[in-house]
């Protein structure tokens, strides 16, 4: 019998080695060529004095605003403490720059047009809506929104929003904000599409961010990605007894598919739970769907929701 059970073993770990062999790509000869530009560093640094030969050099910047805006901010100290805070967490940027590295290759090998943006980095003062702006050459990060999520100036922040304000996240919103440029979302309102809409969106992720973990790509906290993979089978079940599936209601967005503290299931257990699980839900579908089909991630984004559900043999784990 022990002979058996080893025997089947090991059965299930080449299962698993294959299964991940196939999502995983090499890139090792895929180049890119990019630049870090630490604009931060020589906005706080810059004395009013030379503040025209800055403004010079970053005209596409710094025009938007009279000069007086700007010097104002320079020395402004919240924004120096923000400053200040960052250059503790950033001052070697190597591992950020080697992610998006991988970022970037992984995304020129789907993408063979795909050229490797400028990197600038700037303080935002909080501005917790853009923390990367990608710009067909130039990706903006925001590093005053990576400070840690126990950083103090999060203090007023939702735990669930700062729970994700920290370094390892900077590759993770910089892909997103780059796919958001190009993917295009079913008009279909049900709710199953919306799911499987945002569960294309997150196998792009997967794709581009082969080794990230499940709970940054996705943004929970590890005891909510823990709640989610060990109650999947009721969170679908609700789903179907309630007939949610081909609802049109708007108002399952805000329960299921929006940022949130958590998912409104409106029952006692519902603060264990995530934000966006629907979100969660639809990127398993999809994951389904690319491990029984043999379908390359461009003929994924063609694929209709409906199609994807119904061969997706979706299975949730018990």
């Amino acid at each position: 019998m022990a002979r058996i059970f080893r025997l089947l073993l090991i059965l299930v770990l080449i299962s698993s080695c294959k299964d991940e062999t196939r999502k995983t790509v090499d890139v090792s000869d895929i180049e890119v060529d990019f630049t870090v530009d630490r604009f931060e560093r020589k906005f706080y640094n810059t004395s009013d004095e030379n503040f025209d030969t800055l403004k010079n050099e970053y005209a596409f910047m710094l025009s938007n605003q009279h000069d007086s805006v700007w010097l104002n901010k320079m020395q402004n100290e919240d924004e120096q403490y923000l400053f200040k805070e960052s250059e503790q967490i950033f001052e070697d940027f190597t591992e950020v720059k080697e992610e998006l590295t991988s970022l970037f290759k992984h995304i020129k090998y789907y993408n063979p047009k795909f050229r490797a943006p400028k990197v600038i980095t700037h303080i935002s003062d909080l501005d917790f809506e853009y923390p990367v702006i990608y710009s067909d050459s130039l990706l903006f990060i925001s590093l005053d929104m990576y400070l840690g999520k126990d950083n103090i100036v999060y203090r007023s922040f939702p735990g669930y929003l700062s729970e994700n304000y920290k370094k390892e996240r900077i590759v993770v919103d910089a892909a997103k904000d780059i796919i958001n440029q190009s993917y295009r979302k079913s008009r279909s309102r049900t709710f199953l599409y919306r799911m499987i809409n945002e569960g294309k969106f997150m196998f792009l992720i997967d794709s581009y961010l082969p080794t990230v973990s499940d709970d940054l790509k996705i943004g929970f906290s590890s005891e909510k990605l823990a709640f989610s993979e060990h109650n999947e089978i009721d969170i679908w079940k609700y789903f179907i007894q309630n007939e949610l599936l081909y609802s049109n209601d708007t108002d399952l967005n805000k329960r299921f598919i929006e940022n949130a503290p958590f998912s409104k299931f409106y029952l006692e257990s519902d603060k264990e739970t995530p934000g966006r699980i629907g979100v969660w839900i639809g990127w398993q579908i999809v994951r389904s769907y690319m491990k029984n089909n043999d379908v390359t991630l461009q003929q994924l984004l063609t694929v209709e929701p409906e199609d994807i559900y119904k061969k997706s043999k979706y299975k949730p784990r018990r």
